[in-house]
């Protein structure tokens, strides 16, 4: 089951995220139909963590 992240805004700018057995799922809401990325589940919780670290955080 698809949900949309926690952090998206209204403008429909988001990802869902999916649980599978041994998997997460990534997609754009806006393109449903499009590719999916999947991650197995210790690199999913890496990427989480590395972002809620703000590693990812724009630059000035």
């Amino acid at each position: 089951m698809w949900r949309t992240s926690s952090w998206s805004g209204s403008n429909g700018d988001c990802v869902e995220v999916a649980g599978f057995v041994d998997a997460v799922g990534v997609r754009d809401s806006r393109d449903r139909q499009g590719a999916e990325l999947s991650f197995d589940a210790t690199s999913w919780t890496r990427f989480v963590a590395a972002t809620r670290a703000g590693r990812f955080a724009p630059r000035a």
